[in-house]
């Protein structure tokens, strides 16, 4: 790799605060009105402000963006703050069914896409903490 040579995160490639804004709207939207979503809606609190500002703000340094999570939170530890929660296959695919198809709806980069349905599937796969 020569010094010209320039990485562009994810974050640039998907397009952006506007793109994460989207993503996590449409991904809360889809949780509270598909039936299969039922199951990880109720581990969430009636108002989802708060926890959408949250997953903006982790999703926005998570695919490479500016540092709004970890300032303020700290290291994401994701299992250990949703340790909680009984997570289990049916769980993580309800979740990935939200966010699949919230990604459909706002990341217009197909290859983008893919590669960040890659990397957002083996998360919510490594957040299983049951059978």
């Amino acid at each position: 790799m020569t010094s010209t040579d320039v990485t562009t995160s994810m974050f640039e490639r998907i397009g952006g605060s506007a793109t994460i804004d989207a993503l996590v709207d449409r991904f809360y939207d889809r949780m509270d009105a598909l039936p299969e979503a039922k199951i990880i809606r109720a581990m969430h609190a009636d108002d989802l402000g708060l926890i959408r500002d949250v997953l903006k703000r982790y999703l926005t340094e998570w695919t490479g963006g500016p540092r709004l999570y970890t300032p303020e939170k700290g290291h994401p530890r994701l299992r250990q703050r949703h340790i909680g929660f009984a997570i289990g296959d049916a769980e993580r695919d309800a979740w990935m069914l939200c966010m699949r198809g919230a990604m459909e709806e706002t990341v217009t980069d197909t290859a983008a896409r893919l590669e960040l349905d890659k990397a957002i599937s083996g998360l919510a796969d490594w957040m299983r903490n049951r059978q």
